[in-house]
C-alpha cells in the first residue's frame, strides 16, 4: 500500500463540514500533522537510520522557517482558492507564541498548514501529493 492510500483511507474518517467552512487555525492543526506524516515518510525513504537522526532530519524541513521557504517555492503553483486558504491561515489571530520560531515565519507556516489541511479534507491527495514533492523534494533534492 502506497502513502496515497493510507492517506485516503485516513480521510475517509473525516465526515464533517465543509473545509472551506471551519477555521484556519483546524485547517493548520490537521495540515500540521498531514505535513509531518509526509515529511517523516520521506525522510525514511532514505533508509533506516537511528531515530533521533530520522527526528533531526524531519525537524529542518518541518520548522516554521523551512515551511515559509517552501511555501515561497510552491507560492506560484496554488490555486487561488489554496492562496485564499493560506492567507487566511498566515492572517489568523493564534493564541499561542512562537518558542523557537520569527514570528513571521510562524504565520507563514500557519498558512502553509492551513493549505495542506484544507487540500487534506477535501480528499485531494494528488494535490497534495504534488504541492509536496515541488515543494520539498524536488525543489531540497532531500
Amino acid at each position: 500500500m502506497n502513502m496515497e492510500d493510507n492517506i485516503n483511507k485516513m480521510q475517509k474518517y473525516y465526515r464533517g463540514e465543509n473545509p472551506r467552512e471551519l477555521s484556519s487555525l483546524v485547517l493548520a492543526y490537521i495540515g500540521d500533522a498531514v505535513y509531518e506524516m509526509l515529511v517523516r515518510v520521506h525522510v525514511l525513504s532514505f533508509g533506516n537510520a537511528p531515530v533521533n537522526k530520522l527526528h533531526r532530519k524531519s525537524s529542518t524541513i518541518v520548522k516554521a522557517q523551512a515551511q515559509k521557504e517552501t511555501y515561497l517555492k510552491i507560492e506560484e503553483l496554488l490555486t487561488e482558492e489554496e492562496q485564499a486558504v493560506f492567507k487566511r491561515g498566515r492572517n489568523a489571530k493564534s493564541n499561542t507564541v512562537p518558542k523557537n520560531a520569527d514570528l513571521m515565519d510562524y504565520k507563514f507556516a500557519t498558512g502553509f498548514e492551513a493549505v495542506f489541511g484544507y487540500l487534506y479534507l477535501k480528499g485531494e491527495v494528488d494535490r497534495l501529493n504534488y504541492l509536496f514533492n515541488e515543494g520539498v523534494i524536488n525543489e531540497k533534492g532531500n
